[in-house]
């Protein structure tokens, strides 16, 4: 059954790439409402509400951006998308008095740790999942991103970079039973440091610091406490990737892979996959979805409500 938060959350932390501080209060929200945010700080006049959806975003260059049709957008969704996935949570509205999504650590944990506290409240209405029924792929410039059948949510990814400390690192996880909280939910954004200066010269990442991200020079880690796993990089990578997929607007059951993938490839598969009506389908959950029984649910045709619930 769907979910949403039992009584509202206040957030406050700092913007990765404004720098600006955020401060968010989250609420829980009627069934079928969705994800959705309200930038409280724009009044004059705009529309301030951004659904959480594929078909809202409008950039992915250093993060994943969301936006309406009046300009008002939001910044850096994806680890606070991730953390609503990991935890259950289908309805909720964010009110955010700022153009980006406090960072926190880097990772989902505050946010997890957070709802964790506040606790779920179970609501009268089946969720609604949306199952691959055949492979889609996105390839660019030797990148790959691809969805494509499986009976639970699973997601696997490589990524391969030059820099010897990061290296080739490859992970999958079984997106059930609270695996995200425990194997993902506290692996932290990465950057080299050459490109955190890149970015800081062009006015980008200017609240990034060692206390929201792993920065790595050419004689390896600089954070003094190090990495939280030996396979952190790829984690987060993937806690990435669960997060802009949760954008599809229901838990997606399929298996998600990626070689050398982000947040661009994450929407263009999403974009191709409802492209083809014959790639997906809905269906009504009514337990959650694991291992031990994956067949609880009844198909639908409900395919025009992805792109407006």
């Amino acid at each position: 059954m769907q979910n949403t938060l039992k009584k509202s959350v206040k957030i406050n932390g700092i913007g990765l790439h404004s720098g600006v501080d955020v401060h968010m209060n989250i609420h829980p929200a009627n069934p079928d409402h969705g994800i959705v945010f309200k930038r409280v700080d724009i009044t004059d006049g705009k529309d301030n509400l951004i659904p959480a959806r594929w078909d809202h975003v409008v950039d992915t260059r250093l993060c994943t951006v969301i936006g309406n049709a009046d300009g008002v957008t939001l910044a850096t969704i994806e680890h606070l998308m991730a953390a609503f996935r990991g935890c259950g949570i289908d309805n909720a509205l964010v009110e955010i008095d700022a153009p980006e999504v406090a960072v926190m650590d880097g990772s989902s944990k505050a946010f997890v740790d957070a709802f964790e506290e506040t606790g779920l409240q179970v609501q009268g209405q089946p969720r609604r999942a949306i199952r691959i029924l055949k492979e889609v792929v996105i390839e660019e410039d030797g990148k790959m991103t691809k969805l494509s059948p499986s009976a639970i949510p699973v997601y696997s990814g490589t990524i391969v970079y030059d820099n010897a400390t990061i290296g080739t690192q490859s992970y999958e996880m079984k997106l059930v039973n609270g695996n995200f909280k425990h194997d993902m939910a506290d692996c932290r954004t990465f950057g080299l440091l050459s490109d955190v200066e890149m970015m800081r010269s062009n006015g980008l990442a200017l609240g990034g610091s060692m206390d929201n991200a792993v920065v790595i020079d050419d004689n390896g880690v600089m954070n003094p406490e190090g990495i939280r796993c030996q396979d952190e990089f790829i984690r987060h990578k993937l806690l990435d990737a669960i997060g802009d997929i949760t954008l599809a607007g229901g838990l997606v059951i399929g298996r998600y892979e990626s070689l050398k993938g982000g947040h661009a490839l994450n929407n263009k598969v999403l974009r191709k996959l409802f492209e083809d009506d014959s790639a997906w389908e809905i269906v009504d959950l009514f337990v959650e979805v694991d291992e031990a029984d994956a067949s609880v649910y009844e198909a639908k045709s409900r395919k025009s409500t992805v792109a407006v619930a």
